[in-house]
């Protein structure tokens, strides 16, 4: 299946890599995390990838061009599209709609997770909604207290019990979504899902293991150690 990844943005909470390099290029280990990402997609058998370009477009392409040298057996499809500067992520979706196929899969190209994608994608073929994205529960940056007449009756020291459902970036998508986003500066995540919400049309698969995105130097870190110490949830033996 088609995998779309969007590869565009300007990482500006992670200056510290990405005034040279853009996000997808930051390196976990050897690899740049967009590598990892789509050798996750592979796992699963899809290996038709089309990327969003904007933001140092020049470096993504550059490190492909080398990967088609250096792994010459590499059958991977993989189209590298530019699609603007400052595009919103709903605009890159647009700007790639001749591209796509009537069903997709998407994500971003800056988390990682252990998510099933194929229990994703026979999850949404039941639901038969226009759109599905996977909801983690984020990790906790702190603990939680519960107070009752000034009094401390629970402490949990970072208990992802306490989190609440977020986006986690994991979607299969109608094409039809495209006929909700009016243009380059549309947010994805704004009116286009608002309206799939509304309508009914957006369906929520439930992840409740391990997902991680790469927003900080302290992501990135984070990555870096689990990596390191060989027991990235990502890597499928």
């Amino acid at each position: 299946m088609q995998v779309v990844i969007l590869a565009g943005g300007f990482g500006t909470r992670l200056s510290e890599e990405t005034d040279v390099i853009p996000k997808p290029m930051v390196r976990i280990g050897k690899e740049p995390i967009l590598r990892h990402i789509m050798n996750y997609y592979a796992k699963f058998g899809h290996t038709d990838f089309v990327i969003a370009l904007g933001y140092k477009a020049n470096v993504i392409v550059e490190y492909f061009d080398q990967v088609s040298l250096e792994e010459p057996e590499l059958s991977w499809k993989i189209q590298l599209v530019e699609t603007g500067l400052e595009t919103a992520t709903g605009g890159r979706i647009k700007r790639l709609e001749n591209l796509l196929n009537d069903e997709f899969l998407m994500t971003y190209g800056d988390g990682l997770s252990d998510v099933d994608i194929n229990a994703l994608l026979d999850f949404h073929r039941k639901s038969k909604r226009l759109a599905t994205l996977t909801a983690v529960k984020p990790p906790p940056r702190f603990g939680t207290i519960e107070v009752l007449n000034g009094a401390v009756t629970n402490f949990a020291e970072k208990d992802p019990k306490y989190s609440g459902w977020v986006n986690g970036g994991f979607f299969y998508l109608s094409k039809q979504v495209c006929s909700l986003i009016e243009g380059d500066q549309t947010s994805f995540e704004n009116e286009p899902l608002n309206q799939l919400v509304a309508q009914g049309e957006l369906g929520a698969f439930e992840h409740y293991g391990w997902w991680q995105p790469m927003d900080t130097l302290r992501d990135k870190r984070t990555l870096e150690s689990i990596w390191e110490n060989r027991t990235a949830p990502w890597q499928i033996k």
